[in-house]
């Protein structure tokens, strides 16, 4: 009897089982959902630790949805419902890339920002007014860095959109019965 429940169990958590086999869409959609966010927060992270670059208070704004979009592109591949967690995770891709867009359009003086600048402290345990004396000024209203004329904000917010639009896109596919 017992034998028999396991042996259930493992057919249904096989990967050959067909509730858990995935399809080509489903799992492209689920690289995409965990490798474009990943790959975008890494460049933040590079071009901050490595050259330089301080992010901004609208600069923040942007990764936190990223740092969800992983967070629920992992859970998609032992929680079901796999779509749920991967269309969830396409839309906080897609919430980076508007805060993304309207970052950029501060930036480029197309509007205005609902936040001031902002300055980065570390807390090393050191002296508090000295780190904020020390601490470069960061402006969201000024991109430090353009690639073709678009800025971060601005890359962040074409390739978060593409990217949220195709795993959508993905997600509603259906494949033909194997």
């Amino acid at each position: 009897m017992r034998s028999t429940r396991c042996a259930a169990l493992a057919h249904r958590l096989s990967p050959e089982s067909k509730m858990d086999r995935m399809t080509p869409s489903t799992r492209m959609a689920q690289r995409l959902a965990f490798g474009i966010p990943a790959l975008l927060l890494a460049g933040a992270y590079i071009s901050q630790y490595g050259f330089g670059l301080f992010p901004c208070e609208m600069c923040w704004w942007q990764r936190y949805p990223h740092f969800a979009a992983i967070g629920l592109a992992l859970l998609s591949t032992f929680a079901p419902p796999r779509n749920f967690w991967l269309a969830l995770a396409a839309a906080a891709i897609l919430i980076s890339g508007f805060i993304g867009a309207f970052h950029a359009g501060v930036e480029y003086g197309w509007w205005q920002g609902i936040t001031s600048c902002s300055t980065p402290i570390a807390g090393s345990g050191g002296d508090p007014l000295e780190a904020i004396m020390n601490a470069p000024l960061v402006r969201c209203d000024v991109a430090p860095w353009t690639l073709l004329g678009v800025s971060l904000a601005g890359w962040n917010a074409l390739i978060s959109t593409i990217s949220a639009l195709a795993i959508f896109r993905l997600l509603g596919l259906r494949q033909p019965d194997a």
